[in-house]
């Protein structure tokens, strides 16, 4: 519901400036977009203004806002039992059945779930599960750990150096050591691979990195399927199976950061099924549950499972691990996205915003339109011939997009990205692309856009 009175949006908006600590807002920025209600794919902000929600907030409300049906699975779990403790001997019955659905409709040789409250839990545990998974089967010595540049696998120590973004090592070293980062498989940024196809070349570059550091010293390879904050890349086909096959050979464990790309936003249940991989972990979390409440779920193999397990247990774990009532919300949203056949209407619904996003190629700036699902992302240059970025992506691109259309959108890496539920319509699709449109082409390849004329 709407505040009434314009003072009252300006007391939240203040109270929120003098209290609250906002992820990557700039000092000089004072707006606050307060939003206070939701329904499917549209957003409802204290003044009374509706927006399209072309994002899913971050890559994750799959089922869309305000769903009565997952009010009620929540507020009759509280008032059943709203939490206790799954430490040491501990369960409850819908963490219980949240695993046997997760091993369900996972790839078939995943067969034990570890419960977190988000992606940047999960990650750390992944990253500590596969060096515990080398420590107990006799090899201490494992613990380096391959990733990417322009990664992105949360904000923790282990996950957060994993992530190839120096702004998110900047002020926070030293960092996690034994961590090394290879080039991403960016198709669209050839001059990447040295006139080389991608795929050989990042082979032979993973191959190198295996040598120098030594297989028996590396303990698993972390990478998000689809690389979602360093600007929705899509790798070749064959990228993670060649991937794959080099790990296997050498021992070494691939970790699937699944946190974007799971359940349903690639148009399967998981990324590894649309790249037909079997990763040895996979790391879950936002669509697990569309953001309804905090939840992450990591899923491995018997091998690794048994490991983790034997002897005196996993040493590792989060007071919310297995919280029955996001365990029950997550339930309740999975059956939504089987019943009203949510991953089909991805890929639909994906390919018709893909279509309309393709127009937007006739814009000079507009290099590069790719997706897959329900991941679109444009990439804007300042030569296309040369595919030059532009030189800085204005930070206020997205901003004017949603003052001028109220529809919001975000910029990753040169690209303006768009998630948004899976529930969209086809003519909210054609809202988001009209609204990239009306702004993208009075965008001069500088960055700067000019006034409406």
């Amino acid at each position: 519901m709407a505040v009434d009175m314009t003072v009252g949006v300006e007391a939240l908006a203040s109270a929120d400036r003098a209290h609250i600590i906002h992820p990557y807002l700039p000092a000089a920025t004072t707006e606050r977009v307060i939003m206070t209600a939701g329904k499917g794919c549209t957003l409802t902000d204290a003044d009374g203004r509706e927006y399209l929600d072309a994002t899913g907030g971050l890559w994750l409300a799959q089922v869309g806002h305000g769903r009565e049906d997952i009010a009620e699975v929540a507020a009759e779990q509280i008032r059943t039992l709203e939490y206790f403790t799954s430490f040491w001997e501990f369960s409850n019955d819908k963490a219980i059945a949240l695993a046997e659905k997760l091993v369900s409709i996972a790839p078939d040789h995943l067969t034990h779930v570890y419960f977190t409250s988000g992606g940047s839990e999960g990650n750390e545990a992944a990253i500590k599960m596969a060096r515990f998974h080398h420590f107990r089967n006799g090899e201490p010595e494992r613990n380096w750990i391959i990733a990417r540049d322009k990664a992105y696998h949360g904000v923790g120590y282990g996950g957060g150096t994993a992530t190839g973004f120096e702004v998110y090592h900047d002020g926070f070293g030293p960092m996690m050591p034994h961590v090394a980062h290879l080039t991403p498989p960016w198709p669209y940024r050839s001059e990447l691979f040295d006139g080389q196809d991608p795929t050989d070349f990042l082979i032979a570059e993973l191959e190198a990195t295996i040598e120098r550091i030594g297989p028996q010293n590396i303990a698993a390879m972390i990478g998000e399927p689809i690389m979602g904050v360093g600007g929705m890349i899509v790798p070749p086909d064959d990228y993670w199976p060649r991937v794959q096959e080099v790990l296997r050979k050498n021992g070494i464990l691939m970790i699937f950061d699944e946190v974007v790309t799971a359940y349903g936003r690639v148009g399967k249940w998981f990324a590894a099924q649309h790249f037909n991989v079997e990763p040895d972990i996979i790391v879950t979390a936002k669509g697990i549950t569309s953001g309804y409440v905090p939840l992450g779920a990591v899923l491995v193999t018997e091998a690794v499972g048994e490991s983790l397990m034997r002897d005196s247990g996993f040493p590792m774990g989060y007071t919310y691990n297995g919280h029955p009532t996001a365990a029950a919300v997550a339930l309740a949203n999975l059956e939504i996205i089987e019943n009203e056949g949510l991953l089909e209407r991805a890929l639909t619904i994906g390919a018709y915003l893909h279509a309309g996003l393709r127009t937007l190629l006739d814009l000079p700036i507009v290099g590069e339109v790719r997706y897959v699902g329900m991941m679109h992302a444009v990439e804007l240059v300042s030569d296309r011939d040369t595919r030059a970025p532009l030189p800085m992506l204005n930070p206020m691109l997205p901003d004017i997009i949603r003052r001028e259309t109220g529809v919001i959108v975000r910029d990753c890496a040169h690209s303006l990205v768009l998630s948004p539920p899976l529930v969209m319509t086809e003519e909210q699709a054609d809202r988001a692309v009209a609204a990239m449109r009306s702004v993208l082409e009075r965008t001069g390849t500088d960055g700067v856009v000019h006034s409406a004329s």
